[in-house]
């Protein structure tokens, strides 16, 4: 009779159920067989240096493939390593399957290595949480983990499996596979509620379509192109959903900016948000003084939290955008779009200027512009970093969905760049992924290097090096004094050189006809790669003007 071992069944359901052929891991006495099971079942097992990184590229090549990440961790600190990947998945609203190792079954509570309660530990930051006790109900638990992680809102789960229940032989015919794939059954509103909001989006003058990750969560794409075709209406997408509809599209707001994005929200008179949160971003919804509000989202929670909707639409992005493609009416808003254009001029020109004209010491605005110029609109931008962040935010477009994506609006999360450039890379093998960071959050993942180089994966990193925790610095010198900036300066430090140092190619560069060449040779060299530019210690971004008002109590 024959029979299978518990971490090759783990592997066979990854590969030949969910059809996934990538998992990130750090290795580990407890989940080793799962490692020998992937060997036999050629699941690509990218091994990292920390296992918050594995998290972080499982989190980022599941917002492009579209399939839940797995990422493998090994029990006690290697599971509490990953707790602020989980974290940031969990906030971000998206799947991951995390399976952990633990301490053996026969020896819990007795003082066995790594004996702890991770369930309980990881429980408010993920979907769900759970245990297998039986090496052959492995298949159940796993097809239950990945099945919370896409129904309805997505996000993290967690399961651990016992090292006893990895090793032991198991007769295949005791185990039972799913008979079919888990199904995601979309959610659409009642019929009354999607004629009221086509009502209301009828007969708006300033309409706005605020859009966020729900739309890339449910590939709704074409169905937000069609609406925005057949409305007229501007736009403005972020998050995930950023580039669902290219950022370089005549209805889109993104030359605005985010001073822009609050104008406009301002200044209109219904605002349709499509699955996104009204979060710190938006002023917990108060920017929408004047308007009326249609929300739509795949949680019911969601769509009165911060700011009531007047109209509230609960259900899956793409599945109700095409009954409301059906109910909306053809509309011409050019002229209305042409004048929130004409108002982001002037409130865009000095940003214009920094992005043009050469400066020294770089300013940060140029450095993005000049990478953009090398690297091209078609590339995909991961970005990491505080005022960095802000800068080439601003700064790069997005012509596919997530094609420029930060760490999060939510969590804050840095160091995610590194890892979400390996994850994208991966997921991605014929785009160029450029990585685009501030110095300090390099610092927090920059041994991931060692794991581009080892595994070949040809991410490009760009560092804006402010030479130091450049937002915290600037709001101690705007919320106290210059002289009393402590624990934020770093200096200059030559990170290109630990690039080379692990095998990969690394430039410095100080001016700015040096900018452009060293980004494209770093694009061609065909290696992991990091340029490291040296940009004005004294520029902050409106971002952090606004934080440091945020935090006066």
């Amino acid at each position: 009779m024959p029979e299978i071992y518990g971490g090759q069944i783990v592997a066979k359901y990854i590969k030949e159920v969910e059809g996934i052929d990538t998992i990130y891991s750090l290795s580990g006495g407890h989940i080793a067989p799962i490692f020998d099971g992937c060997l036999d079942y050629d699941v690509r097992n990218i091994d990292v240096r920390h296992e918050q990184a594995a998290v972080m590229a499982a989190h980022a090549w599941s917002i492009y493939t579209g399939k839940p990440g797995v990422c493998l961790v090994t029990a006690g600190p290697g599971f509490t390593n990953s707790l602020t990947g989980v974290a940031n998945a969990f906030l971000e609203n998206v799947p991951v399957v995390v399976l952990s190792g633990m301490a053996p079954i026969r020896d819990l509570d007795r003082g066995a290595l790594q004996d702890m309660n991770q369930v309980d530990m990881i429980r408010p930051v993920v979907k769900w949480a759970g245990r297998c006790y039986e090496a052959a109900r492995i298949p159940e638990y796993l097809e239950m983990a990945f099945r919370y992680a896409v129904s309805g809102r997505p996000g993290p789960v967690f399961l651990e499996i016992p090292p006893d229940e990895l090793y032991i032989p198991v007769p295949e015919e005791d185990l039972r596979w799913p008979e079919k794939p888990w199904t995601k059954y979309p959610v659409v509103p009642e019929r009354n509620d999607l004629d009221r909001a086509a009502e209301l989006l009828n007969a708006a003058e300033k309409p706005l379509l605020l859009g966020g990750s729900g739309i890339a969560a449910s590939g709704a794409e074409s169905e937000l192109a069609e609406f925005l075709e057949k409305t007229g209406m501007p736009f403005i997408l972020m998050d995930n959903g950023r580039g669902a509809v290219p950022d370089e599209h005549p209805q889109s707001l993104w030359d605005g900016g985010l001073m822009g994005l609050l104008a406009a929200a301002s200044m209109a008179d219904v605002v349709f948000t499509v699955g996104i949160r009204l979060n710190w971003v938006l002023n917990f919804g108060d920017v929408f003084v004047n308007s009326k509000v249609v929300r739509l989202d795949i949680d019911p929670a969601e769509v009165d939290r911060n700011r009531p909707a007047d109209i509230g639409l609960v259900g899956d992005a793409r599945a109700t955008l095409a009954l409301l493609n059906e109910a909306v009416e053809k509309k011409d808003r050019s002229e209305w779009v042409g004048s929130l254009k004409a108002i982001f001029t002037g409130l865009t020109e000095a940003d214009k200027q920094q992005r043009e004209n050469p400066s020294e010491p770089i300013h940060p605005f140029r450095l993005m512009n000049q990478v953009r110029q090398a690297a091209g609109d078609e590339a995909v931008y991961i970005l990491d970093g505080g005022d960095a962040l802000y800068f080439s935010l601003m700064t790069f477009r997005a012509t596919r969905t997530a094609g420029v994506i930060g760490s999060g609006t939510l969590f804050g999360c840095l160091g995610t760049g590194v890892p979400f450039g390996l994850g994208a890379q991966v997921a991605l093998p014929d785009k160029q992924v450029v990585l685009v960071t501030g110095d300090g959050s390099f610092g927090l993942n920059a041994m991931e290097f060692e794991t581009a180089i080892r595994h070949d994966i040809p991410l490009v990193c760009v560092i804006c090096n402010d030479q130091g925790w450049g937002m915290v610095k600037h709001h101690q010198e705007l919320c106290y004094a210059d002289d009393r900036v402590c624990g934020t300066e770093l200096g200059v430090i030559h990170y290109e050189k630990i690039v080379e140092a692990l095998g990969g190619y690394g430039e410095f560069v100080e001016k700015d006809e040096d900018i452009a060449p060293a980004v494209k040779r770093a694009l061609e060299c065909g290696r992991p790669a990091c340029v490291n530019v040296i940009t004005d210690p004294t520029v902050f971004s409106p971002a952090t003007a606004m934080f440091a008002e945020g935090f006066k109590f």
